[in-house]
């Protein structure tokens, strides 16, 4: 009976290699499911938000012919509509989840600013996205960069879009309705009518750096980093790579 060739042996041993380097992969269970839910159906409400708004502000060619024959732009406001009462509906669940999820869920809405072990952390992932050291640490939930993001960019400019979104749509819903009598006073906060505009459209193309910083962050780390974070955010574990 013949000897195994070198190639057979060189077969097995990278298997055992790879076995071995299996074993030391962790995984921990991070974000439930209403959040998983959250963070998907608010990307598809920001997407359609965006696509929408950049219309609503720079709308297309008035086309020719009758009204009812050509309504695009009224298909294009209540998609934008539609989208806002989502991402402020979703918004207010994904609070309540905050109080009774995880204490991962609460992540979203307090920074501990006060703690000087947070600040050397996010300096530490600050040098790590400018390719300063070799590699990150490792975190179970947010990284702390990404919690100071998720609070300071995306939460205070997601509650100023909804803010600003509902006392421009409270114009057209009238005087006397909800939107005005909820939202009303912003408009006379921050000027007039065309000043709100200007202050929403500004909003949208903050919320679009912060979604594409935030998504070249999430591959760049699902790719170079020590944790997994797309596919977090499908099974909600967190898998560790050594």
């Amino acid at each position: 009976m013949s000897a195994p060739s070198p190639s057979a042996h060189a077969t097995v041993d990278q298997d055992a290699l790879e076995l071995q380097r299996g074993q030391t992969i962790k995984s921990v269970y991070v974000y439930e499911v209403p959040v998983r839910l959250w963070h998907w159906i608010n990307a598809l409400a920001i997407t359609i938000l965006c696509i929408t708004g950049y219309f609503i502000g720079s709308p297309l060619p008035t086309m020719p012919g009758e009204a009812s024959a050509n309504y695009l732009m009224g298909y294009i406001r209540f998609a934008h509509f539609a989208a806002g009462y989502i991402m402020a509906v979703g918004l207010v669940g994904r609070t309540y989840w905050a109080l009774v999820g995880n204490h991962h869920a609460k992540e979203l809405f307090w920074v501990p600013v006060f703690q000087k072990a947070y600040w050397a952390g996010a300096f530490s992932m600050l040098r790590w996205y400018l390719f300063m050291i070799p590699k990150p640490n490792q975190y179970v939930g947010h990284n702390p960069l990404a919690r100071f993001a998720m609070f300071f960019v995306y939460l205070l400019l997601s509650v100023f879009m909804i803010v600003t979104g509902f006392a421009l749509y409270g114009e057209g819903a009238q005087m006397g309705s909800w939107q005005d009598r909820m939202f009303g006073w912003v408009i006379p906060l921050l000027g007039q009518s065309q000043d709100v505009h200007t202050w929403h459209h500004l909003g949208m193309w903050g919320i679009v750096v912060f979604v594409m910083l935030h998504i070249y962050a999430a591959i760049r780390e699902d790719i170079m980093g020590r944790q997994s974070i797309v596919s977090t955010m499908i099974s909600g574990h967190r898998t560790f790579k050594e």
